[in-house]
């Protein structure tokens, strides 16, 4: 099933308040992720994982509302990150990951 839409009501209607982040992808690597709390504010990432993730390439805003899901991280995780320091680096996958 598809989650909540613009007019939906109701009391089992997921909360779509959360705190906003930007993601971007890598160039360089496959499947390497940046997540920002403000819209193309690289400074908020250190200089040496700047030049590891290369050339950012927006993929998507996306609201981390508190039943958020993720596909490969905990949304938890990535909301701290954001609050905290002010951005989470997603890496990709373990090659035994991807084995199973």
């Amino acid at each position: 099933m598809s989650g909540p839409t613009a007019g939906s009501s109701g009391a089992s209607a997921l909360s779509e308040t959360g705190p906003r982040c930007w993601i971007y992808r890598s160039r360089r690597r496959d499947d390497l992720y940046l997540y920002l709390r403000e819209r193309d504010h690289f400074e908020l990432v250190p200089e040496p994982l700047r030049r590891l993730f290369g050339e950012p390439v927006f993929v998507m805003e996306l609201v981390l509302y508190p039943e958020r899901r993720l596909a490969r991280v905990d949304a938890d995780q990535v909301r701290d990150a954001l609050a905290g320091v002010g951005f989470f680096l997603q890496m990709p996958p373990a090659p035994e990951t991807l084995a199973h």
